[in-house]
């Protein structure tokens, strides 16, 4: 169990400073504390056991835990902007990372639960599919904002509306705008305007890229293997136009595949989508030596092919990304402008961060428990989850531990 007694009640005082009423600031570092108490599931029945000292079947306490997180008059939004300012001084972190979260159910009940097809997992599933905003750094990552995905079945009922407290500004969303609406939050919500990662294999980056390149957002967006798409003419003027897989192009030029950091290789392509010819991106890979390939490809967002804008504090001013310069067949021509792969491909590897850290810390801080059936609570509950998750991280790293494998 974490030792989050030093540093729990300073985190608080800081996230929860918007709370209108002294009670309610309580409850909330209360819950905060059980989350990161409580064996098991964190389900309210359990909160409320661990929070009052009394049976759980006792329906004050229950009832007690419940009006704050389904029906208190809270502002979560606020909280999380909070979260997101104390992580950002606590951690310095490099990028957003957004990434899908499936939470399987069995009943229909639950605000959100639906049969829905699952990009990232390629099958349809019976559940809740969330999207969260992670701040993240080399060492370790903390959740700070939440956006549900909600199906037809849910926003065009009035009834289910009603009764889940959904609010009259939801609308019917696909998940790339869900996860790109959350990612342009997350990058407006701070001043240093970091980065973001989109790890979500699945997603039409077309869709994706409608919602993230207007807004001059700097993104670096995973795709599948297949996605189709053309060597950008602009830069490798004579190697061929024509439409070929993420795979196919990594393994057809090789002369562009460079020594990565430890024993792998990386390669990065500038390329475009054949729907959006003139958006320039870059394809990113990176493998162990000695495999057939990488595993993971991503397409980053090329402002200009120098200097893009808004990675100052991710890597620095003047850097740049993408292709190096050594000569080869279709190699970029004297004075073509040059790029490098550092920049992206670095912040690629802040998913692997965010990923351990969601199985070591939030899955154990009730990221999954909440069994509600209200909109409200959902969300509250995620925001105090998230909470928690930073107090157990920042107390590894006050120990001198982060999140990050050895």
């Amino acid at each position: 169990m974490y030792d989050h007694r030093d540093h729990v009640a300073d985190l608080c005082s800081r996230l929860f400073a918007s709370m209108p009423r002294r009670g309610q600031r309580l409850k909330a570092e209360q819950y905060v504390r059980a989350l990161l108490s409580v064996p098991g599931r964190k389900t309210l029945r359990n909160i409320a056991d661990w929070m009052e000292g009394e049976p759980a079947d006792r329906e004050p306490a229950k009832q007690s835990v419940h009006h704050f997180i389904s029906n208190s008059s809270w502002d979560w939004t606020r909280v999380r902007h909070a979260l997101a300012g104390y992580v950002e001084d606590a951690v310095a972190p490099r990028a957003w990372v957004v990434r899908p979260l499936v939470i399987p159910k069995a009943g229909p009940h639950s605000v959100g639960v639906d049969q829905q097809f699952v990009p990232h997992l390629g099958m349809t599933v019976h559940g809740q599919q969330a999207y969260g905003a992670w701040l993240a750094s080399e060492q370790t990552a903390v959740p700070c904002d939440w956006s549900l995905l909600l199906t037809r079945a849910w926003l065009d009922d009035p009834d289910r509306r009603r009764r889940a407290q959904i609010p009259a500004g939801a609308l019917p969303s696909g998940p790339e705008e869900v996860a790109g609406r959350l990612a342009l939050d997350a990058a407006r919500g701070l001043p240093s305007r970091r980065p973001v990662v989109v790890d979500a294999e699945g997603l039409d980056p077309v869709r994706m890229l409608r919602v993230l390149v207007p807004a001059g957002v700097p993104a670096v967006v995973r795709v599948p293997a297949s996605t189709p798409l053309r060597v950008d003419p602009a830069v490798l003027h004579s190697y061929s136009e024509r439409p070929a897989t993420a795979d196919q192009l990594v393994a057809g030029c090789r002369w562009l595949w460079r020594p990565a950091e430890g024993r792998g290789v990386r390669a990065a392509l500038p390329v475009v989508l054949p729907a959006a010819p003139r958006q320039p991106l870059l394809l990113l890979a990176r493998w162990t030596a000695g495999t057939r390939g990488p595993d993971r490809y991503w397409l980053a967002t090329a402002p200009d092919l120098g200097t893009p804008s808004g990675l100052g504090t991710a890597s620095g001013p003047g850097t740049s990304w993408g292709v190096g310069t050594a000569a080869g067949p279709g190699a970029p021509s004297a004075g073509a402008p040059r790029r490098s792969d550092e920049a992206p491909l670095a912040l690629t590897a802040l998913a692997d961060t965010v990923e351990l850290a969601f199985r070591r810390v939030s899955e154990q801080t009730g990221i999954r428990d909440f069994v509600g059936r209200s909109f409200q609570g959902w969300h509250r509950h995620m925001t105090l989850a998230s909470a928690a998750h930073a107090a157990a991280v920042l107390s590894d790293r006050r120990a001198g531990h982060g999140v990050r494998a050895a």
